[in-house]
């Protein structure tokens, strides 16, 4: 299991617990965190689940593919730090992430 916090744009925090090989979508639908819609389920085919990953955990995320880069582009108010977070699979190495909610989803 790894803990992942999530910070809404109003600055509350959700911190859960993730199984190892899940998303952090996943994790954050699962606990019922604010602001994730995931509308598409994890398919990389809308940018309802955007976070803004914290450092210094971007490194440790890595970098967009250019499918989930497309779709960013559908994004609200995006930045270096924007991920889908259906994209980030919970590893060990990622006990701990911080990623914060964009004021809204499109």
């Amino acid at each position: 299991m790894a803990k992942i916090t999530f910070i809404e744009h109003n600055g509350q925090e959700h911190t859960v617990e993730a199984e190892l090989g899940q998303t952090v979508m996943e994790a954050a639908v699962q606990n019922s965190v604010p602001g994730i819609a995931a509308e598409c389920g994890g398919a990389c085919a809308c940018a309802t689940c955007h976070v803004y990953v914290q450092e210094p955990w971007r490194e440790p995320v890595g970098t967009p593919e250019p499918m989930e880069e497309d779709m960013l582009d559908f994004a609200f108010d995006v930045r270096d730090e924007s991920r889908l977070s259906c994209q980030i699979t919970v590893t060990e190495e990622l006990d701990g992430l911080v990623v914060k909610v964009p004021e809204k989803q499109f």
